[in-house]
């Protein structure tokens, strides 16, 4: 009771349900045979993720989870000391005598410290607090490494979440530049490798262990005693329920996953039409991302992923669809064909709807015009239809684990890089992109649902001699080189000569701010950071940077490949890199134009005065261009790789002011109450203080 008055006066709004939450999530896991049911590892991840974000906090987040985990075995050791056994012997419900003869196994090779090793294997953290009270550990024992047990394995759950969420937007915004680009790019074809491989090698293992487990659970399901009585009170829900997952005809098993996955894909598909309409959160990122991704680009990268998005151009698609008619005629499965030619028709139709009805423009930042509108892309949904099909039936035709899996990602992976290139050549928003995966996928499920149901009914033959194995590779060759040669041939539409607006003549600096939330920096989703702390009123961008390089200040390097790996071996030999480069920032959706940084007396990247500047479209009257910029102070590091803001930026805004002053390039200064005080955190989580002040400064004509 004493206990219950002291949570009461702290559960004031729904947060601390969470706490709860994960309490009893991980209680649940840990208990025998409940844990069976209970995702809680997967839980405590998202609440790491969900503490990260400022709905929880981390450290409550942690006692509650490593409360729950220790509560939860000395229940299981309760039930070991009282029962022992008797449930070692015939078993507790799901779990079998063979689980805990695993589990005695596990004991006697690491005695009482099993009770904390064995938190940390799924098939054993419910086993062994058992185990230890069949056996009669001594109390303390058990509790102390129970304790250690449980808090390891809480850090181990819930700060995975919590560091990975935290850094997201740092990772997101952090890649720029070509080489940076390409060498993140390169990594991520690694790690598919590594994973195709393990698949291949181990893939057949994995899935056949998991299906044994599942058919033991099935079996206990269907054996037990309870489970019988129900069926027999419910004879035709059950009746219903088997007829459903019966795998001897297409109308079971086979119809009842189409219809799951085709309705979870179409509340997909609802969701991000209602992110668009209503301008959701993906949408204010939609802006920010197309303008990231512009600095990345380069001649040849360029020219790559034009190669890449040439693959969903209709001609090219045409030729493949026509080659794949012919293929799957010589093979014999022409009953692949309608759905084929349906699917693609379909997507087709529901994609040049979405572009009539949403009408939305394309990104402003496109290397090359398009004539249609944007939402959503119809190079996704036909990459999606086509390629998904092609894998598909490479799949289905072929009896090599080793083909299947490469044929898998290999399908996977060009359905993504013709999306991403969309992105990267600007002429689509990352929702475009999605929706249009979402609408090649409601119809790929379709067309795979009609070919399975006719397949059903007919069994397919293979190549029928050499002759007809020598047409279809010949039919890939022509295809191939058909491709080739179009995209050889491809010029880029040319693109407007300049599609930047005209310059705004203000009377007054102060008047350029349109709405109250432009006058704050933004993070890449759109949520406002921190205010603006100058306006910087001179001739042009040289002698822009000429006055900071007079105040001491120097122009960081753009952020690439050889810089950042500069950048990285500077911070961890705590080396002076005056000019290391910056995270980029947004204001009004556009990344920061210039950044400038000031070493300090320690002379080392982990401490530095640094500056990001955006130029305007505005100048004012009588002369001068408009500058805007933030000032703050990076303190240290934090996690190895990220620097740590100081919260006072007011400091920062000041230590800048007095340099630009010092210099004698300024011919008039001003400062106003521009926002209110506020407080509030950055991109990567720090948090920040200001009394909301901004200058305004005028620099002499040269």
């Amino acid at each position: 009771m004493n206990i219950l008055q002291l949570l009461l006066p702290k559960i004031e709004s729904f947060h601390f349900l969470g706490y709860w939450i994960a309490f009893l999530a991980v209680l649940l896991e840990t208990v025998i045979g409940i844990g069976l049911f209970i995702p809680g590892s997967t839980i405590m991840l998202f609440m790491g993720a969900l503490a990260a974000r400022g709905y929880l906090d981390i450290g409550d987040l942690l006692w509650f989870a490593a409360i729950g985990a220790i509560l939860g075995d000395n229940i299981n050791y309760f039930i070991g000391k009282k029962y022992g056994r008797k449930i070692f012997t015939k078993g507790f419900w799901f779990v079998k005598p063979k689980h805990f003869k695993k589990g005695e196994n596990f004991f006697e090779n690491h005695g009482s410290k099993s009770v904390f090793f064995g938190r940390f294997v799924p098939s054993l953290k419910e086993i062994m607090p058992l185990i230890a009270g069949i056996f009669g550990m001594k109390r303390l024992t058990f509790m102390t490494w129970n304790i250690l047990g449980a808090i390891g394995w809480s850090l181990a759950w819930v700060l995975p979440g919590y560091f990975f969420s935290k850094s997201l937007d740092f990772v997101k915004i952090w890649l720029t530049r070509a080489g940076l680009f390409l060498t993140i790019v390169i990594a991520v074809f690694v790690i598919l490798y590594i994973l195709k491989i393990f698949l291949v090698r181990k893939g057949k293992q994995l899935f056949s262990f998991f299906f044994s487990i599942w058919k033991s659970i099935k079996q206990a399901i269907i054996e037990n005693e309870e489970v019988k009585g129900l069926v027999k009170r419910h004879r035709t829900f059950f009746w219903v329920l088997k007829k459903r997952l019966s795998k001897d005809s297409f109308y079971g098993m086979p119809l009842t996953l189409f219809s799951i996955a085709l309705f979870y894909v179409i509340l997909h598909f609802g969701g991000i039409v209602e992110d668009v309409v209503n301008s959701d959160v993906i949408v204010s990122a939609d802006v920010r991302v197309a303008n990231l991704l512009a600095i990345f680009r380069n001649e040849k990268l360029t020219k790559i992923f034009l190669w890449i998005t040439l693959l969903g151009k209709w001609q090219i698609v045409l030729i493949f669809i026509i080659s794949a008619v012919l293929i799957l005629w010589l093979r014999e499965k022409k009953y692949c064909i309608p759905p084929f030619l349906l699917c693609v028709l379909g997507s087709q139709i529901f994609t040049f709807t979405g572009k009539f009805i949403f009408h939305r423009p394309r990104p402003g930042v496109a290397i090359y015009p398009e004539s249609s509108f944007s939402f959503p892309s119809g190079h996704a949904s036909i990459a999606v239809v086509v390629y998904g099909f092609f894998t598909y039936l490479l799949i289905k035709m072929s009896d090599s684990w080793q083909i299947k899996v490469n044929a898998f990602f290999t399908g996977f992976i060009l359905i993504i890089m013709i999306g991403f290139s969309r992105l990267y050549l600007g002429v689509h928003y990352v929702s475009d992109v999605w929706g249009g995966y979402l609408v090649g996928a409601i119809w790929l499920i379709i067309a795979i649902g009609f070919s399975e149901y006719f397949s059903y009914k007919k069994e397919a033959t293979g190549y029928q001699n050499l002759r007809e194995k020598l047409m279809t590779i010949g039919i890939i060759v022509v295809s191939i080189a058909l491709y080739t040669i179009f995209s050889l041939n491809y010029e880029i539409p040319a693109s407007p000569k300049d599609s930047r607006e005209a310059a705004v003549k203000v009377r007054d600096a102060m008047r350029i701010f349109k709405t109250e939330r432009s006058k704050y920096t933004e993070s890449l989703l759109g949520e406002i950071q921190e205010p603006l702390s100058f306006i910087i009123v001179t001739g042009d961008d040289q002698q822009f940077i000429k006055i900071f390089q007079q105040s001491g200040w120097v122009l960081a390097d753009e952020v690439s490949f050889l810089n950042t790996i500069k950048l990285a071996y500077a911070t961890f030999r705590k080396m002076p890199y005056p000019s290391a480069p910056m995270t980029p920032d947004f204001w009004e959706t556009n990344v920061h134009d210039f950044g400038f940084e000031k070493s300090t007396e320690l002379n080392s990247t982990r401490t530095r005065h640094h500056a990001r500047f955006w130029k305007t479209n505005y100048t004012v009257e009588g002369g001068g261009v408009i500058y805007v910029g933030t000032a703050s102070f990076d303190s240290g590091m934090k996690w190895g790789v990220v620097h740590r803001i100081n919260p006072d930026i007011d400091t920062e805004r000041e230590v800048l002011y007095n340099d630009l002053m010092a210099a004698g390039n300024v011919n008039k200064a001003e400062k106003y109450q521009f926002v209110n005080p506020k407080m509030g955190s950055n991109f990567s989580g720090d948090p920040f203080f200001t009394d909301g002040k901004l200058y305004l400064i005028t620099v002499k004509g040269e």
